[in-house]
């Protein structure tokens, strides 16, 4: 299938989850870095500063490197799984039913998807919230999303219209907008970013007391969780149209520079803003908790600026979402995958909007129990990287018994099984207090289960990747 879609904001991408052929895989690595870096300029990095401060007691220093290490360092592994992308020239779910076999892949391509809907609400949720404050800007009303049903209804449907404009039209659109959005929100950001790093109360800031280490571990594990173990799994879905000789060093350092920058300036922004009042943790609607921070004339910038960057990491999402929804075996074009990821995220932004009593405890719990299978998922993952250089286009898309990954049942047990106890084991750990590390030891074993077990091997390699 010809594609001519790179780099076009008139043309929809019309390929699925088939793999890209090497002669149309044109990208260069920083192309990926304009991506990452506009999907994680939204006001949601905010809230994850507020719990380093209001949850794990941790002062703006301890902030600053825990934001520098758990999203800089999990984006790490998002660039990893991207080589995956630029290997096999399909999205990473796709790529994965070589790791786990058809059927085997169908347990993590369900997580995945249940993630990118939970982001997706999230996204769409706080967005909708931005709306109804811009709106009572704009018209004088001090109506809010409970109290009047119909302003909620409509919030949420201009986001979704604007989500679904983007990721409809697929790949090429999203690097282009991604990119020049990067520098007009961007700019929004530091320039609101400054007004309230200058009327910060510095006197609490500074003489705020330091968490204990296993705070800091826990805080780790919280930020790895709510930025890049939450995209792992999409690592690939961009890098698949990744020039075959691009270096596996740029496509990592794109990534974690990418997603780590913004991510870093918004988190330390939100601890800032927490350690100097406390108060913003415990907001129902952080958006207009922070709009209370600011004068009127500054609000409708803020509120801009929230609302692109929100939408700017809604585009990916909901394109990795429309990818992965095929992958599970849904038999629609892309573009209906889209439609049909965005009446589902609708319908739990309405629920979560007028049902729910509080932002932060559902936002860091539903992040914390699905990083633990994604973790389980990306630690077998990247093992199997280790061996595997290359991916049979034809047999990714062979779901029959006569295909290369069909293994035994459809099943690569090794694979399957290593995921499945990795994840047990890091949701016992998580029960028993043990956040700060489930991740790590989820990751570890399995990993290195599958490594012992002796997954991959026998990998039939391609010459001229296997040189790359």
């Amino acid at each position: 299938m010809s594609e001519s879609t790179h780099g076009s904001l008139t043309a929809v991408e019309q390929r699925g989850i088939e793999p890209v052929p090497s002669n149309e895989r044109t990208g260069k690595p920083f192309e990926l870095f304009w991506v990452w870096f506009a999907a994680n300029i939204s006001i949601l990095g905010i809230p994850l500063g507020a719990t380093l401060v209001a949850v794990q007691a941790l002062n703006i220093w301890q902030a600053l490197l825990v934001a520098v290490i758990g999203a800089g360092g999990s984006f790490a592994l998002v660039g990893v799984v991207s080589i995956a992308g630029r290997r096999g020239g399909a999205p990473s779910m796709t790529l994965s039913r070589a790791t786990f076999g058809p059927r085997g892949n169908m347990g993590p391509t369900f997580v995945s998807l249940l993630s990118r809907w939970g982001w997706e609400t999230v996204n769409t949720t706080t967005a909708a919230f931005v709306l109804i404050s811009l709106f009572s800007i704009l018209f004088g009303s001090s109506a809010n999303a409970k109290t009047v049903p119909v302003l909620t209804i409509i919030a949420i449907l201009v986001f979704e219209g604007c989500t679904l404009l983007v990721s409809g039209l697929g790949h090429g659109a999203i690097l282009i907008i991604q990119k020049w959005a990067t520098w007009i929100f961007g700019a929004l950001n530091i320039f609101v970013g400054i007004f309230l790093i200058a009327n910060v109360n510095w006197h609490a800031v500074l003489s705020a007391p330091g968490g204990s280490f296993g705070a800091v571990l826990l805080g780790v594990a919280t930020i790895a969780a709510g930025t890049g173990i939450g995209w792992a799994n999409s690592g690939a879905d961009m890098a698949r149209y990744q020039h075959v000789s691009a270096k596996a060093g740029h496509l990592i350092m794109v990534s974690a520079a990418g997603a780590g920058i913004p991510l870093v300036l918004l988190i330390g922004l939100g601890a800032l803003l927490t350690a100097g009042n406390p108060e913003l943790a415990s907001a129902t609607d952080p958006v207009a908790a922070i709009r209370e921070l600011l004068p009127t004339w500054m609000a409708a910038p803020y509120l801009i600026a929230a609302f692109g960057g929100l939408l700017l990491s809604n585009h990916l999402s909901v394109y990795s979402a429309g990818l992965t929804t095929i992958t599970l075996g849904f038999r629609i074009r892309r573009v209906y995958a889209v439609g049909v990821d965005i009446v589902v995220t609708f319908l739990g932004s309405l629920y979560f909007m007028l049902g729910a009593d509080s932002f932060y405890g559902p936002f860091i719990a539903f992040i914390s129990l699905l990083a633990i299978p994604i973790t389980a998922w990306l630690g077998v993952f990247l093992a199997d990287m280790i061996r595997r250089r290359w991916y049979d286009p034809e047999a990714l898309l062979d779901m029959s018994p006569a295909g290369r990954y069909w293994y035994r049942g459809g099943i690569e047990w090794r694979a399957t099984g290593v995921w499945i106890v990795a994840l047990v084991v890091g949701y016992v750990m998580l029960a028993m207090d043990q956040g700060g590390i489930a991740w790590l030891v989820t990751l570890v074993i399995a990993g290195l289960g599958y490594v012992a077990l002796g997954g991959a091997r026998g990998t039939v390699s391609d010459p001229e990747l296997a040189r790359k």
